[in-house]
Order: structure tokens, then sequence, then C-alpha cells
């Protein structure tokens, strides 16, 4: 049995969470969902974005579930600030073209890995009597880590090129020493291609000629940036999920918000969410079960009968996660 912390937080992440724990109900895994709260609606109620209970409850489980917040520019962000507590400083969001969805690119299938715990996201800011500064945190040991991550990530699962991406000829200092430990990194890993390219460079090949890329590492705004163009390049960001993976956690959540204008509808795609809970099935060495879960839900998108609005059908979120269920169990 796996304790797995539930954060729904809000608008659709409730509706999506709760369309996802029905299809992984339907595994032959037996799965102890503790519930947590974040996020706008938390706040109201508690006064705070995040917990500390929130925090404690996913330190002590084996895996998080997250949804979608709703951000408050006055408060900390729940998520930040679990990413920050729980040291989860890999952000895995892949790329990846599935049959049926109307997409830009139908051969797709790289990996953007993201460094989680710094750069922009450092969240030092202050104001000044021009206006406003923010600092830029990028260190030696963040950037090594997060580099090892890509390359091992790379050699675990059969990728063979590793891009780094970064703005050094610009920010010679920051982007200069992730740069340069990049590529001292590599050198312990023969056999996986290296390159680097620019990050304004990264962003038109996504458009050009993104069947280049196998594993992207980069830093946290770069990173967060590129994954949202991804999406739009295979579906959307209904479709991406994400992996924030640490020492000792592994939180998963889907790449787009908690969408307050549809919140309530219940017409979100589930599919982000569902393929993030994949993601931690994998996480917790569950191949075969999370296999299952996105064969099924593959074929769900490819027959184009039960789908939400945004994959051309007119099925509610439920009702695509329970037909997503349904061909789990009827094989």
């Amino acid at each position: 049995m796996y304790d797995i912390a539930v954060i729904p937080g809000d608008g659709i992440g409730k509706e999506v969470m709760d369309a996802t724990l029905q299809v992984l109900d339907a595994l032959d895994i037996k799965f102890n969902y503790k519930k947590a709260r974040a996020g706008e609606e938390c706040f109201r109620r508690t006064g705070t974005t995040i917990p500390d209970e929130t925090i404690q409850i996913a330190k002590d489980c084996d895996a998080s579930l997250f949804g979608a917040v709703t951000s408050i520019r006055s408060q900390k962000s729940a998520i930040i600030t679990l990413r920050k507590e729980l040291d989860l400083y890999a952000n895995l969001r892949p790329v990846k073209s599935y049959p049926g969805v109307k997409s830009i690119f139908n051969d797709l299938d790289f990996i953007i890995v993201r460094e989680n715990t710094e750069g922009l996201y450092s969240g030092i800011e202050e104001e000044t009597e021009d206006g406003a500064t923010a600092k830029r945190i990028i260190t030696t040991k963040a950037s090594e880590r997060i580099c090892k991550f890509a390359f091992e990530y790379a050699k675990e699962n059969g990728r063979n090129r590793v891009t780094a991406v970064h703005k050094a000829n610009v920010l010679k200092k920051t982007d200069g020493l992730f740069k340069d430990t990049f590529y001292n990194v590599a050198e312990g890993y023969d056999g996986i291609e290296t390159s680097d390219f620019y990050v304004d460079a990264t962003a038109m090949f996504f458009i050009t000629k993104p069947q280049m890329f196998d594993v992207i590492v980069t830093t946290n705004l770069y990173g967060d940036i590129l994954s949202d163009e991804g999406a739009g390049l295979v579906g959307g960001l209904g479709l991406i999920p994400s992996a924030n993976i640490g020492e000792n956690n592994g939180l998963f959540e889907p790449v787009h918000g908690s969408a307050p204008d549809i919140a309530g509808k219940n017409i979100a795609n589930p599919s982000a969410m569902i393929l993030s809970a994949v993601m931690m099935l994998d996480y917790l060495k569950e191949h075969d079960a999370a296999r299952k879960v996105e064969n099924a839900l593959m074929k769900v998108l490819y027959e184009r009968k039960i789908v939400t609005c945004d994959c051309g059908g007119n099925a509610t979120t439920m009702e695509m996660a329970l037909e997503v269920r349904s061909k789990i169990e009827s094989k």
C-alpha cells in the first residue's frame, strides 16, 4: 500500500483530481489517500495558502498528487513553497504527441528537465525608488545536481542527447556558470551526445524543428516558459503533466492552472492530471500500472468518442475519466 498526499487545490484542480482518483482506483494497487489543503480557498479559510500540516503530510507520504491553485499576489506560492520544503529540485515536463489529438506536430517525444529551486523563482524581490528589483540565484551546487539528474534520466530511459538551454551570451556570470557546469558534468557520461542553445534560439527551434530535442536541461524560468510552448506543439496545456522530484519525495501535477473561468462546469480535460499520475506510478516503480493507465488514455484520445471539448468531444471531465477507467478494467 502507498500513502499518497492528495492536494486538489482550487478551481478545476478539484475536478481533475477527483477524475484521476477514479482512474487510479481501477488498478490492482492499494492507495491510502491523505487529503490536504492549499491555495486560495485554503487561504480564505485558514489565513495561509499552504498550512504546515499540508507540508508535513506531503513529507510523510510516498508521493503527492497536486491539482492546481489560484495564486494570491500578496501571499506565498503554495506550490513553490512545497517544492522548497520538500527539496524537489528537479521538475520534469514531457512534451509528447498522442494519436488522435489535434496538434502542430504528431511525432514529438522529448522532456524538459527544469531546475526547480532557484533562479528568478527564488522569490527575492524588493521595491526601490525607481520600481522593483529581483535577484536571480544560480549556484554551482544546484546546476550540477540538475545536470546530473538530466544525464541520469537520459541514461536510464534510453535517451541519446542532452541539450542545455541558457543565455550565457548576456547573463555571463549566472548562465555562464550553468553552461560550464553542464559540460563539466557531461564529461562523466560517454555515449550521450551534448549540445547547448540560447533560450531564444530554442524557442525558435521548438517551432521550426522540435524533433531535434531529446532531453533538455535548463534553469527555472526558462524551463517554465519553454514547457508551456512545448504544450502548444502537442495539443495544449490540458495534455501536459509534470513531476517534481527530490532525494526523498515526489510531487506530481498538471502544468495547467486552476482555470477559474471554467471551474465548476465539469469540462476540464483530465488528461494532464491522469498523465501526472502515470509519472507518479513510474516514480513508485509501478511501471506496468503506469503503462496500463497511459495506454488506456491514449486509446480514449485516439477514438475521440468520449473526450472533453478541447479534444473535439462533448464529454464531461468525469465521463472522460470513467471511459479511461473502463479501458483499464476491460483489459
